[in-house]
């Protein structure tokens, strides 16, 4: 009875305040289609606490109560459709609790994946992580009816997911008349054979979120229905559920046990959301007043920029000024056969222990609004790509770190394989070691320069997030002639001084230094790339030579450091360039 009372409040329910999502399921053409019902939880409890309550702390016999007054209130709503030939009352509809908004989203009801435990279970529960698994679209059976063979009473008997969907057998008459039926024995309903598309994920907790050394937790979730394919592998995720246990996959010599598991009732993809930096007017005002007052001096307010990067390692300009330029990347474009080409730029880092290479790693990841940091040897199973894994007897792709950073940022430690690096020498220097003691000692004495104060309030790490992701987002710069020919100068000094196994080097060169330069001009906040940006991405790629005749005369990448006039000092960089090419 107390069913039927909350179905009926229920379905008043949906009809005050989601009337419209009903009517357009009833005007749909397709019958054998799943349908959902959005509805915020916040906009339950203010209309009803009580049965908020309920459906919070009972989703298991709630839930289904709520899909059975979607139908009910798709008969209210039809009778008032009767000019519609094709409206039709659709079964197949699903009410998905969004808790966006709610009291629900605190620690309690919305725990890290690390923190699930038993308390957690039965209850309406939310769950964020990426999805790592993805596994195969397979069709259930959802339910069967059964009949009384005494009382002729009809109920459904839903599969267990504790026993791998297996669907018991009734052992009892679940009439409630006023008199109890007894009765043990129960015919098959054969025509009302329900089925349901049903797919297995699983999402692991971000590794960024976790302390230095924690293992990363996963946990399978269940998708049915207009659910599944929903996601990927590599997308993030909001799950809000039911958590119940399933038994392991039973193998020879090892222990059955119960594993968690989250049966899905609503999935968001924070995908979009995370791609998104907010970027309010008064930090776009700053940035547009910082390049006023550098206008004469542009290279040495980009300089200013490149010190609030990893400002805790002591010069490295070319390193910091090549993770500057990665972190913005070039326009990613489509040639003249339709292939696409890459903007992004991809740097390696190698070099001797205690060079700041994982600082710099860390660094990088922090700046990003997506990232993955991982060794050579993977941060999961699937290592850097993808893998197929077999789970239960059933075959499922598992997502690598550079899946995981998709659209973002990988940082790889202890790695080898890539087509430009910056080799760091810790190579004996004794005027570059007194000036990194000095440094040290200035750093220790409590007295700052104040353009350095200035510098570190400017560029913080969430200003420097700003300004990357406005200038990706804002900029398209284009070649402008000048900076065309010093490109394609430098591009046929590298073809005639090639071997014939280089060439295909040396065009990958070609669009590395396109996209570098572009990259450069971005920094610039400028839309179009100078004679200047062409220069840097020369000097870039020449820093990731093992052999060059311009940049070896400056040094080692390691003790590279900041130019006190970098505009003076690129004109005469210039010149030489020239005369080399």
């Amino acid at each position: 009875m107390e069913g039927n009372v909350h179905s009926k409040e229920l379905a008043a329910y949906l009809l005050s305040q989601h009337s419209e999502q009903l009517s357009s399921i009833i005007l749909a053409t397709d019958p054998r289609l799943h349908y959902s019902v959005y509805v915020d939880f916040a906009e339950i409890m203010d209309d009803n606490p009580a049965l908020s309550q309920f459906i919070f702390a009972k989703p298991t016999e709630y839930l289904p109560i709520f899909n059975e007054a979607a139908v009910w209130a798709q008969k209210v709503i039809l009778a008032d459709l009767k000019q519609c030939e094709n409206a039709s009352v659709k079964d197949n509809v699903h009410v998905r609790i969004n808790i966006s908004g709610s009291p629900l989203e605190c620690p309690e009801t919305f725990p890290s994946i690390g923190r699930v435990r038993v308390k957690h279970r039965g209850i309406l529960l939310t769950i964020k992580g990426t999805v790592i698994r993805s596994g195969a679209v397979k069709m259930i059976e959802g339910e069967r009816i059964y009949e009384c063979r005494r009382c002729k009473h009809r109920f459904k008997v839903y599969p267990e997911v504790e026993t791998r969907n297996s669907i018991p057998k009734p052992i009892f008459c679940p009439s409630q008349r006023s008199v109890i039926c007894e009765s043990t024995s129960f015919q098959l309903v054969e025509d009302n054979k329900i089925c349901h598309d049903y797919q297995e994920i699983k999402i692991q907790e971000s590794t960024q979120v976790l302390g230095v050394g924690a293992i990363p937790r996963s946990v399978p979730v269940i998708l049915k229905d207009d659910l599944v394919d929903m996601v990927k592998a590599g997308d993030d995720v909001i799950v809000t559920g039911i958590l119940t246990a399933k038994w392991s996959t039973d193998l020879k010599d090892v222990r059955c046990d119960l594993d968690p598991v989250l049966i899905a009732n609503h999935v968001r993809r924070m995908n979009e959301l995370k791609s998104e930096i907010d970027i309010p007017d008064d930090a776009v005002l700053k940035f547009k007043q910082f390049w006023t007052e550098f206008k004469d001096t542009p290279l040495k307010g980009r300089n200013a920029i490149l010190q609030g990067i990893c400002p805790q390692v002591f010069g490295l300009f070319t390193v910091k000024l090549a993770v500057a330029l990665m972190l913005i990347g070039g326009v990613q474009h489509v040639d003249a056969s339709g292939t696409k080409v890459r903007g992004e730029s991809h740097l390696l880092l190698v070099g001797d222990p205690g060079t700041g290479k994982s600082q710099f790693l860390k660094f990088a990841a922090k700046l990003s609004n997506r990232s993955v940091i991982t060794t050579g040897l993977g941060s999961t199973s699937a290592g850097l790509t993808v893998t197929a894994v077999k789970d239960g007897g059933e075959w499922m792709l598992e997502a690598g770190a550079l899946v995981l950073a998709d659209g973002g940022l990988c940082c790889i430690d202890e790695f080898d394989r890539f087509d430009i690096v910056l080799v760091l020498l810790d190579t004996k220097n004794p005027d570059w070691d007194a000036v990194v003691s000095s440094h040290i000692l200035a750093e220790a004495e409590t007295k700052n320069h104040n353009y350095e104060e200035d510098l570190g309030t400017i560029w913080s790490l969430s200003m420097l997030r700003r300004y990357i992701q406005f200038v990706k987002r804002y900029f398209r710069p284009v070649l402008t002639k000048e900076a065309e020919k010093v490109i394609s100068s430098y591009y046929q000094l590298q073809r005639r001084s090639a071997t014939q196994n280089a060439a295909r080097t040396t065009v990958r060169m070609l669009e590395s230094l396109i996209r570098l330069a572009q990259a450069h001009a971005r920094l610039m906040f400028r839309n179009e790339v100078r004679r200047l940006d062409a220069i840097t991405a020369i000097l870039c790629i020449e820093s990731s030579m093992t052999t060059s005749a311009i940049v070896d005369s400056m040094g080692n990448a390691l003790h590279s450091n900041f130019a006190e006039n970098p505009d003076q000092e690129c004109i005469l960089m210039a010149s030489y360039l020239f005369a080399c090419i």
